[in-house]
């Protein structure tokens, strides 16, 4: 049991430490709206991270098999949907520093709920957390658990650690939106955000 716990804090903080645009999308949303938006979306991306290590254990070979061949593909759609999210950054950024009084607290239209569905679905489609989990299962760390007691260790351990580094990231976010008060400074902030996804998503298109 104490392997499985483990073998699944290992495998959560391996997929979630590194920070990529999912990451910097989670800073620089928290930074702009209610910590409690940023902590929804951390559970998003926490819940991701869940579901393919929960079709690693539960698939082994098979899970793998289907997961590989996509890919791929999932590389071209998850640039596109970030060169939308790094312009959606842009223009919010600039459409706040140019409206006159306070800059807003965040996107109106972004709730917890939202917040949640969105980080969900673009942490679905990363093709880093396909090749990661579809590596885990192939390497056989996935697979050689004993029972469903374990798996269920496993799993839930991968969750509590991916969620525990995402909660870091809207920490980190919460005290940026606090120092970058003035508008300058959030637009600065944004700036580099969008420009690290945006990166991200060329990288992804040229290799």
């Amino acid at each position: 049991m104490t392997a499985a716990l483990l073998a699944g804090l290992v495998a959560g903080y391996g997929i979630a430490v590194p920070v990529g645009a999912v990451g910097a999308y989670l800073v620089a949303l928290t930074a702009r709206a209610r910590v409690l938006v940023g902590a929804c979306a951390a559970l998003g991306v926490a819940t991701a991270d869940l579901v393919y290590a929960a079709a690693a254990v539960a698939g082994g070979g098979a899970a793998a098999a289907v997961l590989e061949p996509v890919a791929g593909p999932m590389e071209l759609v998850f640039a596109g949907v970030l060169l939308a999210v790094s312009a959606s950054i842009a223009a919010r950024s600039v459409r706040a520093y140019r409206a006159p009084g306070p800059t807003p607290a965040g996107p109106p239209a972004m709730t917890p709920a939202r917040a949640f569905g969105a980080l969900l679905g673009l942490t679905l489609l990363n093709p880093t957390t396909v090749v990661y989990f579809t590596a885990l299962v192939a390497g056989g760390a996935a697979t050689a658990l004993d029972d469903t007691m374990e798996r269920t260790v496993f799993v839930t351990a991968a969750f509590v650690a991916s969620a525990s580094w995402q909660l870091v990231l809207v920490g980190g976010g919460a005290v940026l939106g606090q120092v970058l008060t003035a508008p300058r400074g959030r637009l600065t902030a944004s700036a580099l955000a969008s420009s690290a996804v945006a990166g991200q998503a060329l990288l992804l298109l040229l290799r």
